[in-house]
């Protein structure tokens, strides 16, 4: 299961790449989600796991919106000449999924992913956004459970000054072939990591009284002890 979802987690990768190269300014929220899902279909997705949504996609102030999949809809908001962009990704390929999201901004109409190549105040959600993922991979166990991972990062998010986004406060799920098998990163949850083969981390953020908010979102998985990403 784990090679079957990396290579299409790969995809999505180089789909993230594609977007962020054809993106403009002017360009509407509805039409990065019909760019994001042409891409995906031309590398040979033909599905999207996630409520037939294959880019989930927020611009501007509207990027702090959390809402699921069931009752999302694109918006008409253009991208700005600086601006922020959050698109997630959610291809599947023979009945394996990838789930894969980042931020993107754009400044003086130029494309930034790189936190440390923008003055802009972005820059330091997406920073945070790295400190997590790399926080999670520090202290993240294969006999914590995700009750405990819950605790811990929420704990970390509020730390650093951030308030979790998430309608339902969760900060991930469990890959699996049915969406309604999904098993939370959530409060009540006693299920220890290494009892799925693989799992997102994807925390939705927004500094505290902040305007915008910020994704990134990788698969994770334990190899030998050790969390690695997929």
């Amino acid at each position: 299961m784990i090679t079957k979802n990396k290579e299409v987690q790969n995809i999505a990768k180089l789909v993230m790449k594609d977007i962020a190269s054809n993106i403009k300014v002017g360009m509407k929220e509805y039409e990065v989600v019909e760019l994001g899902e042409d891409l995906l279909r031309r590398r040979g997705i033909q599905r999207f796991w996630y409520y037939d949504i294959g880019a989930f996609v927020f611009v501007g102030d509207r990027t702090t919106k959390s809402i699921s999949g069931r009752e999302y809809e694109p918006g008409n908001t253009a991208i700005k000449e600086n601006d922020i962009i959050t698109i997630d990704l959610s291809p599947e390929k023979d009945g394996f999924w990838g789930d894969y999201a980042r931020t993107v901004i754009m400044e003086e109409g130029k494309v930034i992913r790189d936190a440390s190549q923008t003055n802009l105040e972005f820059g330091e959600g997406l920073k945070t956004e790295e400190q997590l993922h790399k926080h999670l991979i520090e202290i993240a166990s294969e006999t914590m459970s995700f009750e405990e991972l819950y605790y811990c990062m929420n704990e970390k998010i509020d730390s650093l000054g951030y308030e979790n986004l998430d309608f339902a406060k969760n900060l991930g799920h469990s890959i699996e072939l049915q969406k309604e098998d999904r098993k939370y990163i959530e409060k009540g949850n006693k299920l220890k990591l290494n009892e799925v083969s693989c799992f997102t981390f994807e925390p939705h953020i927004r500094k505290q009284n902040g305007k915008y908010g910020y994704k990134m979102e990788n698969i994770y998985y334990f190899s030998n002890g050790k969390l690695k990403e997929l």
